[in-house]
């Protein structure tokens, strides 16, 4: 396809004006005159930006069906009276249907890969297949006990994913390992993580001081915070992502920059859960690389990247009472090509010449988005879902105004509907 006379942020995120040509899953010419003999799909440029995808890069997809399940609880409530009991009952095709409507949601505001911990995880492998879009997907461990990882249920699922989907469809799948956290693990279990992840090559998803009681109960328990403790276990010696890092201390931060590890961002669950901002200016200028997720839709309430995107924007400027914090071409690297590094997907994330073409095209003509003075402040501050109009995703159209390639989106919300009103009734 050919993005003929578009404006488009390049490799710099600076706006340039020019026409895209994609052949097969890559960006194959940025020029600033249309090929005049070129006889594909051309997709006019008037009025539209083109900007690289958006990488969720901490998200529960199949969560979709708590949405607005357990609401007003802090973090340990929530999970313990509300989401472990409706997760326990879960089947493989309630998660199957809940992801795909999460993904929807999604493909629909110019996200084009998430990074996802859950279980039934086998389901939500088939829906990413289905459904064009990319995924890091990792069973997360929980052992409350002194069990270890190997012969465990939860590790044995892990494996099946991992032997059946890692590099799946042309490597849209990665699979990855994953510590759910270090309250709901013992440290057996976190330290055979560490030695799977290396000895499989595997990047390792985990939670990281998300809240001042987790975050306080490691250093009272161990002596120690959950960034020195994985530290200490060995499993930030892999590919890391660790969501929220709202607690780090400025030791915790010179770990994570030290091992490299992807701090995920995560405005909106934190600000819901009241678990508190992350310390996001410090982290940036002390060289770790920040990422931006939506967490769950039972902890946000959406998985709408273009609202986390506003929320990051807006929050850190007036917490830090400093207006020139985050600019738009930082947050849009941080939602996007920070977001691909973070996933291991060097290719990704930027539109230039070679790079897989995972791209988003927004409209500039609403009425909330004129006239038009700054496209990037527009993204950053104005944009809302309903302004993408088209979702790439190796080089197809996986989204193209309201209609989803390759699934029936319909079809998926009755089923997820059925599955949450059966769990919801079983709890009482």
């Amino acid at each position: 396809m050919l993005f003929r006379d578009i404006s488009y942020l390049d490799e710099h995120f600076e706006l340039r004006r020019g026409s895209v040509l994609v052949e097969g899953a890559v960006i194959a010419a940025i020029t600033d005159a249309p090929p005049s003999d070129y006889r594909g799909e051309i997709i006019d440029g008037t009025d539209r930006l083109l900007i690289p995808g958006f990488y969720n890069t901490h998200c529960h997809v199949p969560m979709t069906l708590l949405r607005g399940y357990g609401e007003g609880l802090p973090l340990q409530r929530w999970l313990n009276e509300r989401v472990f009991p409706f997760e326990e009952r879960l089947t493989d095709e309630d998660v199957y249907y809940g992801s795909l409507v999460g993904i929807a949601e999604m493909l629909a505001s110019g996200c084009v890969s998430f990074t996802d911990m859950y279980d039934h995880c086998e389901s939500i492998a088939q829906a990413v297949v289905e459904t064009g879009i990319k995924a890091n997907l990792s069973r997360g461990i929980v052992e409350f006990g002194g069990g270890g990882l190997y012969g465990s249920m939860r590790h044995a699922e892990a494996v099946s994913l991992i032997d059946r989907y890692h590099g799946a469809s042309d490597n849209r799948i990665i699979c990855e390992a994953a510590v759910h956290m270090e309250t709901t693990t013992n440290e057996r279990v976190v330290r055979e993580s560490a030695e799977f992840a290396k000895s499989r090559g595997l990047g390792v998803h985990i939670h990281l001081s998300e809240t001042k009681k987790e975050h306080d109960d490691c250093v009272n328990a161990r002596g120690v915070t959950p960034a020195r403790y994985f530290e200490d276990c060995g499993l930030l010696d892999s590919r890391v992502t660790a969501a929220h890092c709202v607690w780090v201390t400025d030791e915790d931060i010179e770990i994570l920059a030290r091992h490299h590890v992807s701090a995920a961002h995560c405005p909106s669950s934190n600000m819901k859960l009241g678990s508190g901002v992350a310390r996001l200016p410090e982290l940036i200028e002390r060289g770790v690389l920040v990422s931006l997720g939506t967490d769950g839709a039972s902890s946000n309430n959406n998985l709408n990247m273009l609202e986390e995107l506003h929320l990051m924007s807006m929050i850190h400027r007036g917490v830090r009472r400093d207006p020139e914090l985050l600019p738009p071409s930082e947050t849009l690297k941080i939602a996007t090509r920070n977001g691909a590094l973070a996933q291991g997907r060097q290719d990704c994330g930027l539109v230039k010449v070679g790079f897989r073409a995972d791209l988003a095209v927004l409209r500039l003509d609403t009425p909330h988005m004129m006239p038009v003075h700054d496209p990037l402040t527009d993204v950053a501050f104005s944009a809302q879902s309903s302004d993408v109009a088209m979702t790439v995703v190796d080089g197809k159209i996986v989204y193209r105004d309201g209609v989803f390639a390759g699934f029936d989106v319909r079809d998926a919300l009755n089923h997820a509907v059925k599955s949450a009103r059966r769990i919801a009734d079983e709890l009482g």
